[in-house]
């Protein structure tokens, strides 16, 4: 049966997709998180992903795609003997890329909406301030939404509420749902899996700290 109002969100614990999850809340009626392990050297993800969920009231799904890291290795999110490229390499995609994973997440969360009757799909993907990767493009989105419609004979809809914003945006849109300090201390993006703050030197916590300095600089203005 169909559930009016409802969407799932494809949920890591990181500042996008927490964003993202509360976004949901103010959009739906009803709420589910799905996480993935996909072979990642940290599992603290899926430990803070699950505890950030139940403080949202939501239900939490975790499903394993680790199979993907087996297919392709050749990355440092998944195997510690490769050197983790701290910015992005001007001759190709940087090795923090998992080829095909926002494929297999939105696919895997699509056909587990579909067996609960949810239509609406979330994802904190962005093309206006990311790493390079080609699977964050508002075009893959467009494409693979359509597809999976056609490949189940349904009609989803994946929204994509950080597709057009900055890292300083997105810490401007927590602050305005209210959970600016959640996703400032309780979230995990760092690469090499530290909480929070993270590391300081990945990609991911360069783009986060800017981000965060851009906002404050900004709200200090206002």
């Amino acid at each position: 049966m169909k559930k009016k109002n409802a969407a799932m969100v494809c949920f890591s614990g990181g500042q996008d997709s927490t964003t993202c999850l509360f976004w949901a809340k103010k959009h739906f009626a009803h709420v589910e998180a799905v996480c993935f392990t996909y072979g990642q050297k940290h599992s603290l993800e899926t430990e803070v992903a699950r505890k950030i969920a139940a403080e949202a009231q939501v239900p939490f799904h975790l499903l394993d795609v680790s199979l993907i890291s087996q297919l392709d290795p050749n990355c440092s999110l998944v195997n510690n003997a490769i050197r983790m490229d701290e910015d992005k390499p001007a001759d190709r995609y940087p090795n923090t890329f998992v080829p095909g994973r926002n494929m297999v997440f939105l696919t895997f969360v699509a056909i587990l909406a579909r067996s609960k009757g949810i239509h609406h799909i979330v994802t904190g993907v962005s093309e206006a301030d990311y790493s390079g990767y080609p699977d964050c493009r508002d075009t893959f989105i467009r494409s693979l939404n359509v597809t999976l419609n056609l490949a189940m004979d349904d009609q989803f809809v994946i929204h994509t509420p950080l597709m057009d914003r900055d890292k300083s945006e997105v810490w401007a849109l927590a602050d305005e749902l209210g959970v600016f300090d959640l996703v400032r201390t309780q979230t995990l993006t760092c690469y090499n899996g530290i909480l929070a703050d993270g590391c300081g030197h990945c990609p991911a916590c360069k783009l986060r700290k800017a981000g965060l300095e851009k906002y404050l600089s900004t709200k200090k203005k206002d």
